[in-house]
């Protein structure tokens, strides 16, 4: 499948149609630093970036059982929370809102063009998914223990109770 913006340059575009991402489905997503850049390592950016999240997932109608994001990426795992729901556009948004604030800050990075993904189905455990991205931090032992981890949030739980 491919695109031909204007300039008739050659793009591939995502691997899946849209309409997947409409209505009270659960995706998570994946999204790169590009040139796998170490950003996410002061707690000075996260703030910022966990607000313009928020504000995503608002205009999208969408919840956030996690994201936790990483020094090079961040996972999010997003919820539709009505039939007009619409994940691929609540992604977007964000990454241009928070492309724009690394772009500007002294880091001066961006994310890579698109993201991997991953629809859960409806008999996929939702909580081991959840559990699995928390335990990402110790798996790469940047800390003894996901509750200190400070890049994470959910809009769904709440991860002390995890």
């Amino acid at each position: 499948m491919y695109d031909f913006p204007v300039g008739g340059i050659r793009e591939r575009t995502h691997r899946l149609p849209r309409e997947r991402y409409r209505g009270t489905v659960i995706a998570s997503f994946t999204l790169c630093v590009a040139g796998r850049k170490q950003v996410f390592t002061d707690a000075s950016l996260f703030p910022s970036v966990d607000v313009l999240l928020k504000r995503s997932l608002a205009e999208s109608e969408c919840d956030s059982p996690v994201y936790l994001f990483m020094p090079d990426h961040a996972h999010v795992v997003l919820q539709g929370a009505s039939e007009s729901s619409d994940l691929w556009r609540c992604l977007v948004r964000f990454k241009q809102y928070s492309g724009y604030l690394l772009g500007q800050s002294s880091i001066s990075a961006r994310w890579q063009k698109d993201f991997y993904d991953h629809i859960l189905r409806r008999d996929e455990d939702l909580a081991r998914h959840v559990r699995y991205i928390l335990d990402n931090p110790d798996r790469k032992r940047l800390v003894d223990n996901w509750k200190v981890y400070p890049f994470k949030g959910s809009t769904v739980y709440n991860l002390e109770d995890w």
